[in-house]
C-alpha cells in the first residue's frame, strides 16, 4: 500500500518527468520553468522549429508512464554557481544559463536529479521515489512568453493535472468536461450576450441587448444594497490628468498600464482612468467637512481601463475596459467597525441572493517587500482591524502575506461556485495613506483637524469578471428576477392572437419587487410560422426561466401552460400574475 501523497510534491516532481519525457523525444528541446500549480503543474519549452499539438501529448504520457514505472530516485544535490553554470552550458540550456546568471555567487544552488536520465536546477519539493506518485494526465498545450514578456520568445506550456488516486482523477476530468459546457465564452455567444470585434480591439467588450440587461440589473442590485445603508451615487470623468495619479501614488506604481491620452489643444497629458478613489477623494475635498457628516459614503458603477497585456485577456474574466460597482467610505478610526459590519453584511446578502452563499475571506497583508506606501505602524493597526472585524462578522477567513493593495490591507471575499472553484470578488479595503497623500481632513468634536480613514468596496468587483463567473456557476440558466428574458410566450397557431393579447396585458403589469424595486417583466412573443417544437427548441437552447404555451384549447379554458426548467404545469389566467411572482 501507498504511503499518503503529497499533492505538491508530487505535481512538481511530474513536471520533472514530463521534461525528461519530452527530452528523450525531443533531444534539441530547452526547457525554460516547471512548477506545480493548483490541480496539476506545466513546463514551459521551446521546441526550437517543432511545432507542438495536443495531438502529440498522448506520445509523451506514454513516455511519463514508462519513466514513472522504473521507480526513479529524486536526490537533491547542492552546487556552486559556477558549477550550476558549467552544467547548464554543457547541457546547451540557453533559459537556465539566464536564470543561474541571476543568482547571487555566494549562494549554494539547489538540483534534483531524476535518477540518471535527468538532472533539472530546482528548489523542490519533490517526492522520494517515482513510486509515489499518483494519477496523472497530460491535458493540452498553450503559448506562454519566456517569463510573461510578450518581447521574448514564445515557448510550448504543456499542461498536466495529478491526483492522488484514479478516482480522483477521474472525476476531476468530468468537473472539467462540465466547466467546457459551462465556458462563459460559448455561453456568451450562444446566448447572445457579449461579442468582441477585431475593429474596436481586444479585451473591449460588447454587450447586446440580452447581455445588457443582466449586466445592468446586477448593478443596480448591488448599487439598491449599497442605497439602502447610506450611500449616494456620485460621477467621475474617464479621463484626468496624470497628477491625479501621481499625487496618489498609482502612477508610480502602474504607471505601465495607464492609457494615455493627448491633448492636441495645450499638450497636456491625461490617462484613461484605471481606477476611482483618487477622483472620489477629489470629492470628498471638496468642501470643508465636519465629523457630523462623518461617515461620507460615496459609490458608483462606472468603467475603468487598464493597458492589459494581449496574452492575459480572456473572455469577460480579463479585459481593458471593467466597470467597478465601486463605493468609497469616508469615515473616522471609531467608525471603522461599524462600516465594514455594514458592507461585509452587504457582501452576504447579495452572493446568497446570486447563489454563491459559500463564502471565505482572505485576509490580505503586506510583505517585506518594498512596494508598499505608508508608516508600517498604521499597517500593523489596519492588518489588526479587518482581522477583529473577521472575527466579530463570523467570517471563514485565513491570512495571506503579499496580498494587500499598495495602500492598505483588505478582506478579499472567495465566492465557491457550482463546480467547486474559488474566485475572488468582493473586497473591503482599508487606506490610510491616500487620506494623507491627499490631505483629506474633517473638523471633529474638539474643533481640530483629523485625517479621515478611507474605505475602499466593490461588491461585484469588476462586472465583467463576476459576469464571467456568474454565467459559469449558472450554466446560463439564470435567476428568474435576473434573466434578460424571463417569460417567452408561444403561440400553437395564428388562432389565439386575442388571448395573447389578454396574457401580455397580464404580464406587463407586474412589478417585480424583490430584490430590485419596481423591477418590470421582461418578455417576448414567438408567433412565428414555426412549428411549436421548433418554438419550444429555442427557448430552451436560449435557457428561458418560464415558457408559456398557449393553443386554441388554452383560451377556451382560460388557462396558460408554463414550461419551467424542471417541469410542467397549467394556469389560470386569474391567477398568472402571482405565480410569476413567486418565480424568484
Amino acid at each position: 500500500m501507498k504511503k499518503s501523497i503529497d499533492l505538491e510534491s508530487m505535481r512538481h516532481t511530474l513536471s520533472h518527468v514530463l521534461a525528461a519525457a519530452v527530452l528523450e523525444i525531443y533531444p534539441q528541446a530547452k526547457f525554460g520553468i516547471g512548477p506545480a500549480i493548483d490541480d496539476g503543474f506545466y513546463y514551459d519549452i521551446d521546441f526550437g522549429k517543432v511545432k507542438i499539438s495536443d495531438n502529440d501529448l498522448a506520445k509523451i504520457e506514454k513516455k511519463m508512464h514508462a519513466i514513472v514505472a522504473k521507480n526513479l530516485p529524486m536526490v537533491k544535490r547542492m552546487s556552486t554557481k559556477t558549477e550550476a553554470m558549467n552544467w547548464a552550458r554543457d547541457s546547451r540550456q540557453d533559459y537556465k544559463i539566464e536564470l543561474i546568471d541571476e543568482l547571487n555567487e555566494k549562494d549554494e544552488i539547489s538540483f534534483y536529479d531524476l535518477g540518471d536520465i535527468f538532472t533539472d536546477l530546482c528548489k523542490g519539493p519533490h517526492v522520494e521515489n517515482t513510486n509515489d506518485i499518483g494519477a496523472f494526465k497530460l491535458t493540452r498545450v498553450a503559448g506562454a512568453y519566456w517569463r510573461g514578456d510578450e518581447k521574448r520568445n514564445m515557448l510550448t506550456r504543456i499542461y498536466g493535472v495529478a491526483f492522488a488516486t484514479e478516482e480522483e482523477l477521474e472525476a476531476y476530468l468530468k468537473r472539467q468536461e462540465e466547466a467546457k459546457e459551462r465556458d462563459h465564452r460559448k455561453l456568451g455567444k450562444e446566448l447572445d450576450l457579449f461579442c468582441f470585434s477585431d475593429l474596436v480591439g481586444a479585451g473591449l467588450p460588447l454587450f447586446t441587448p440580452r447581455g445588457t440587461e443582466l449586466r445592468e440589473l446586477m448593478a443596480n442590485y448591488s448599487l439598491s444594497l449599497r442605497g439602502k445603508e447610506g450611500f449616494k451615487k456620485v460621477w467621475t470623468p474617464h479621463i484626468t490628468k496624470t497628477d491625479l495619479y501621481k499625487a496618489s501614488g498609482h502612477y508610480a506604481k502602474f504607471g505601465d498600464e495607464l492609457f494615455m491620452v493627448h491633448s492636441q489643444v495645450n499638450g497636456e497629458e491625461f490617462a484613461m482612468k484605471p481606477m476611482n478613489c483618487p477622483h472620489h477623494a477629489q470629492i470628498f475635498a471638496s468642501r470643508p467637512r465636519t465629523y457630523k457628516e462623518m461617515p461620507v459614503r460615496y459609490m458608483e458603477a462606472t468603467t475603468d481601463y487598464r493597458d492589459e497585456k494581449t496574452g492575459e485577456l480572456g473572455g469577460l474574466s480579463r479585459v481593458r475596459s471593467l466597470t467597478q460597482d465601486d463605493s468609497h467610505v469616508f469615515c473616522m478610526n471609531t467608525q471603522i467597525k461599524d462600516e465594514v459590519k455594514r458592507l461585509v453584511a452587504i457582501v452576504k446578502e447579495l452572493y446568497t441572493t446570486v447563489g454563491m452563499q459559500k463564502l471565505r475571506a482572505r485576509l490580505s497583508y503586506r510583505s517585506d517587500e518594498d512596494k508598499y506606501l505608508g508608516d508600517k505602524k498604521l499597517w500593523e493597526m489596519a492588518q489588526s482591524q479587518i482581522k477583529q472585524a473577521a472575527i466579530d462578522n463570523g467570517l471563514d477567513y485565513f491570512e495571506q502575506e503579499g496580498e494587500a493593495a499598495f495602500y492598505g490591507p483588505k478582506i478579499d471575499f472567495m465566492a465557491e461556485d457550482a463546480l467547486g472553484r474559488e474566485h475572488q470578488l468582493a473586497t473591503i479595503q482599508l487606506d490610510f495613506v491616500q487620506p494623507e497623500r491627499f490631505g483629506l481632513e474633517f473638523t471633529n468634536k474638539e474643533g481640530k483637524k483629523e485625517r479621515p480613514v478611507m474605505i475602499h468596496h466593490a461588491t461585484l468587483g469588476s462586472i465583467e469578471r463576476f459576469l464571467s463567473v456568474f454565467i459559469e456557476h449558472t450554466g446560463g440558466w439564470f435567476p428568474f428576477w435576473c434573466a434578460p428574458e424571463q417569460v417567452r410566450i408561444l403561440t400553437v397557431n395564428n388562432q389565439v392572437s386575442d388571448y395573447v393579447e389578454k396574457i401580455t396585458a397580464i404580464l406587463s403589469d407586474i412589478i417585480l419587487e424583490e430584490p430590485l424595486k419596481h423591477n418590470e417583466l421582461r418578455f417576448f412573443i414567438d408567433d412565428s410560422a414555426d412549428t411549436l417544437g421548433k418554438k419550444i427548441k429555442r427557448a430552451s437552447e436560449m435557457k428561458i426561466p418560464a415558457v408559456l404555451i398557449v393553443g386554441p384549447k388554452d383560451a377556451e379554458s382560460g388557462e396558460v401552460s408554463i414550461r419551467l426548467r424542471d417541469k410542467e404545469e397549467k394556469v389560470k389566467l386569474t391567477k398568472l400574475a402571482d405565480y410569476l411572482k413567486k418565480l424568484k
